[in-house]
């Protein structure tokens, strides 16, 4: 007997990355006709949209998912969805008898139809937008954008293509109708994500796949800002870097996650780049103006020596990074590098490693911020800020969503009540911790 959604209420919990998030809001699409809660206790619907990325996402998954069952009133429906479930579905279904709905990471814009049904349904690919309307949630000027799923990539320590499988790019003409939607509806500002989003379009035969997308991007009329994640040496080439150095819309933001520098673990990792070919491409965006540099580093992983963890802390000390996100390594079913067993790195190495970059990549950040000392830079203001309600909040507009840093607005020089969602901009008058303070001195 499927459940009446009229004045029904929803509420959904999105876990994981903003691939995740974006498969969350085609639900809240799909579902419009309920009201969004955050009060779990008062929803009639509950959706959990997992993790099953590493140890500790796997973990924060099934916390919630008991937790609201815990709390959740009578009749409700509680749904699992997203990489967790679809992972490790036979086992959940069995063990987790809490769970009223299983679905994985393939039925998305069928989340309507589960629920009416009650059925749980795992379908053999992961799912692609089409033209499946989203509720963007979060923002009233940014979204992101999903390039593909699943990746060919085979690095050691990575599970996701054992459960999303082989890289499915979406269709050009796909994306574009959903950038020009969003536009319309006051969108300027768009990240656009996949697992390795330089290998965009290589299923289709096509290399450089980044460089037509660019191409169309630019030619939508709204778009005023973007900026590509996930970045994969080996899929990357000079003139990708080149497009994106010159395009009047994208900024010259860099995300690549190099996740070492030393030859032999790189190696060991199954990156498919050595350090030169890593070394070469950093310089080139390094060298862009005004350009903005984040990776990811793994430590730990097995087989890492003390000397290649001295060649990585001393890159790191040397190389200017923006941003840095350190992950301690941990072992992932199926994956190569579970098997190592000879060659693991035991925890408290491991955890000593880790503070040793905290304090190095600390260092980098605070020099990232310093050089914004005294300038005007672009902000796009984002409400009241994280830190106290006498500041608004905002974030430099070429800075990725959420994860780069705040702004914190103390004055304003405008004439104007400032508006959220807008962009102005703003003189850098200090730095408090890891924020910047600034005036806004005008609309842009």
């Amino acid at each position: 007997m499927g459940i009446n959604s009229m004045g029904k209420k929803l509420h959904l919990v999105s876990l994981g990355c903003t691939k995740n998030l974006i498969d969350s809001e085609v639900m809240l699409g799909r579902l419009s006709n309920y009201a969004i809660t955050d009060d779990a206790q008062s929803a009639d619907v509950i959706i959990v949209n997992t993790c099953g990325f590493i140890d500790a996402a796997k973990q924060e998954s099934i916390q919630t998912v008991l937790d609201l069952h815990e709390t959740r009133k009578k009749d409700s429906l509680l749904v699992m969805s997203g990489c967790l479930s679809e992972r490790y579905k036979e086992q959940l279904i069995e063990e987790l008898k809490e769970v009223d709905i299983f679905t994985g990471v393939g039925d998305y814009d069928k989340i309507d139809e589960l629920i009416a049904r009650r059925e749980n349904r795992f379908s053999p690919r992961t799912y692609l937008i089409k033209d499946q309307k989203r509720v963007i949630t979060g923002s009233n000027y940014h979204a992101y954008i999903k390039l593909s799923e699943g990746c060919n990539q085979q690095c050691s320590f990575c599970a996701i293509p054992h459960f999303k499988g082989k890289l499915q790019s979406r269709a050009l003409e796909d994306i574009v109708t959903e950038v020009e939607k969003l536009t319309q509806e006051g969108f300027y500002d768009f990240s656009f994500i996949s697992q390795d989003s330089s290998s965009y379009l290589r299923d289709f035969e096509q290399k450089d796949g980044l460089i037509q997308l660019i191409d169309a991007i630019e030619k939508i009329e709204g778009v005023k800002s973007a900026r590509i994640l996930y970045l994969y040496p080996s899929t990357l080439s000079d003139a990708v870097l080149t497009k994106i150095i010159t395009s009047k819309v994208f900024h010259n933001y860099f995300d690549m996650p190099i996740q070492h520098i030393s030859d032999s673990m790189l190696k060991i990792m199954r990156r498919g780049s050595g350090q030169e070919v890593i070394k070469h491409q950093l310089e080139i965006m390094r060298s862009a103006p005004n350009s903005f540099v984040r990776t990811s580093i793994i430590a730990g992983h097995p087989g890492e020596s003390e000397e290649d963890f001295k060649e990585l802390c001393t890159f790191l000390e040397t190389f200017d990074f923006d941003r840095v996100n350190v992950f301690a390594y941990s072992d992932e079913e199926g994956t190569k590098a579970q098997g190592m067993d000879e060659a693991k790195i035991a925890d408290e190495i491991i955890d000593a490693r880790i503070e040793k970059l905290h304090q190095i990549i600390e260092a980098k950040n605070q020099k990232s911020l310093q050089q914004e000392m005294d300038k005007e830079i672009e902000v796009v203001l984002q409400g009241q800020s994280s830190e106290h309600e006498f500041f608004l909040g905002a974030k430099k507009l070429l800075w990725a969503e959420d994860i780069d840093g705040e702004v914190l607005i103390n004055e304003n020089e405008t004439d104007k009540e400032p508006i959220v969602g807008k962009t102005y901009k703003a003189k850098v008058t200090q730095i408090a911790g890891d924020k910047l303070v600034a005036t806004l001195t005008k609309e842009c």
